[in-house]
């Protein structure tokens, strides 16, 4: 088979289908060993990279399914490589975990308003590691959030077969946490939404993000969607819900 027509099959391949695909970035040697040491051992395949530069080579060669990604490298900062990631349409949706020392509130918001899904602060658990890994991939698959009809809410269209947003006839780049969250809302117009219930089903139960975390999320999908932004409304004390009043 040619080597090119053999890439694209294995990365069309269900990943279920396949072992988990993850790239870590970390500048510690001892550290990158011990979490492709845990993620190999469960199965996973791994691949690691001490710099930021080498580890965006490694992304868009790999095209893995999750990225490990630590804050302080010494060429570029995480924060950028998210950037960069995100603004790509090959990993706009590709989950993205932070994991590093700077564990202070502002720092996970921070990191999350830069297109991160979730955040682990150091120093942790192998198995806390590797339940997060597996359960923000298992979010991205799941039946339920990835298929079903096409749902308009006035100038807005979600197309969950396909994870793609519109508004109007221009197609709006989500992240993945962004893009749940959009569809969690829209999909019960009225129903309100604690923030607490919203990181519950976007990211998992006693995921360790705060209520602010939750308000970045929203301020960043609201600028995302433009004139449809004002479609998802704050209730003052409680959390978030899509109008009623947008006509299908």
């Amino acid at each position: 088979m040619n080597v090119a027509l053999a890439a694209i099959k294995n990365d069309m391949e269900p990943v279920s289908a396949r072992p988990l695909r993850v790239v870590v970035i970390e500048d510690e040697a001892d550290i990158l060993q011990l979490i492709e040491y845990n993620l190999r051992r469960d199965g996973i395949e791994s691949h690691g990279s001490l710099t930021g530069e080498e580890g965006l080579s490694l992304i868009f060669k790999v095209l893995p399914d999750l990225i490990l990604l630590d804050l302080m490298l010494p060429d570029i900062s995480g924060l950028s490589i998210c950037e960069q990631l995100r603004k790509d349409p090959r990993t706009s949706n590709t989950p993205i975990i932070i994991v590093s020392a700077r564990g202070e509130e502002a720092d996970v918001v921070q990191g999350l308003e830069k297109g991160a899904d979730d955040y682990i602060a150091k120093p942790f658990g192998p198995k806390i590691l590797l339940a997060r890994a597996r359960a923000v991939v298992r979010r991205k698959e799941r039946t339920p959030e990835t298929q079903g009809q096409i749902i308009r809410r006035g100038d807005l269209s979600i197309i969950p077969e396909k994870n793609e947003v519109y508004v109007g006839s221009t197609r709006v780049r989500l992240t993945f946490t962004e893009y749940q969250l959009l569809l969690l809302l829209a999909r019960k117009p009225g129903w309100v939404f604690t923030r607490y219930q919203i990181v519950d089903s976007v990211r998992g139960e006693n995921c360790a993000v705060t209520d602010r975390a939750v308000d970045v999320q929203v301020v960043g999908l609201r600028r995302k969607l433009g004139d449809c932004g004002n479609y998802i409304e704050t209730v003052r004390g409680i959390g978030y819900r899509f109008r009623e009043d947008i006509e299908e």
